[in-house]
């Protein structure tokens, strides 16, 4: 069993492929903002990351796995004050995200599981629709664990549990594993911690990242980030993913 990138490969060798044993998967993330020291792209190299670890997992299992593109453009209002965010109607990400499940049905894929740490609230409802839409059409499944819900948020970093993690120690430690070479470090480590938590602010109607008292965009603790953290971090993001999948194929927990 192979991972292979749909981009990188002909037709005719995407018609060779036994579809109905392979899993595609989409890392869905944002260009918006993380704070004075991490890359707009932040969610997407998070994604990324987490695609990455969930195929090797999968392919160790026996499945074979089709990586996507990533989906850069999706609903960041949350981040909309800042410049270089760019967001666009959660309706579109809808839209795209199934327009994709057909065309993956039309061609006999397995299933579809959504790469996805970019936690804007329009988003995740974006994605929920799209699964829903999905499951009302009878397309191929459509998997997409959301990170802010249990089983999946208790297994994650106590930074992440808090609330307070855009940009922070979370968020800034899997960056500096996968792509060291994107954060400002003479930034970072001068950063000043910022517990205010995202989910309580949520909850009593704040709609940005000002609002909810993130000024310059991040929450947590940016300076405590590490290398280290973030390796184990994107190995539990992937290991949800791919537990995720496997069950909806029908198999038990994939470690």
């Amino acid at each position: 069993m192979t991972v292979r990138q749909l981009a990188e490969l002909t037709w005719e060798e995407v018609r060779g492929m036994d579809r109905a044993r392979t899993v595609v998967l989409l890392p869905c993330g944002a260009l918006e903002a993380h704070g004075p020291h991490l890359p707009l792209s932040t969610d997407i190299v998070i994604a990324e990351a987490m695609a990455r670890d969930c195929a090797a997992r999968l392919e160790a299992t026996g499945r074979s796995v089709l990586l996507l593109p990533s989906l850069a453009f999706t609903a960041a209002p949350f981040a909309a004050e800042f410049e270089g965010t760019l967001s666009v109607a959660p309706a579109t990400v809808t839209a795209l995200i199934l327009d994709l499940a057909r065309e993956l049905t039309r061609q006999g894929f397995a299933l579809l599981g959504l790469a996805n740490a970019h936690l804007d609230p329009a988003h995740r409802a974006s994605l929920a629709e799209a699964a829903a839409r999905a499951r009302s059409e009878r397309l191929l499944k459509l998997v997409c664990p959301d990170l802010t819900r249990k089983p999946w948020a208790t297994r994650l970093s106590e930074e992440f549990r808090s609330g307070a993690c855009h940009a922070g120690r979370f968020e800034g430690s899997i960056v500096m594993a996968a792509r060291p070479d994107l954060v400002r470090e003479d930034i970072r480590h001068g950063l000043e911690p910022n517990p205010a938590s995202l989910s309580s602010a949520i909850k009593v109607g704040a709609r940005s990242f000002g609002e909810a008292g993130g000024p310059r965009a991040y929450f947590g603790w940016p300076a405590d980030a590490s290398a280290e953290e973030g390796r184990r971090s994107v190995a539990l993001l992937g290991g949800i993913l791919a537990e995720a999948v496997d069950s909806a194929l029908g198999g038990g927990r994939v470690s």
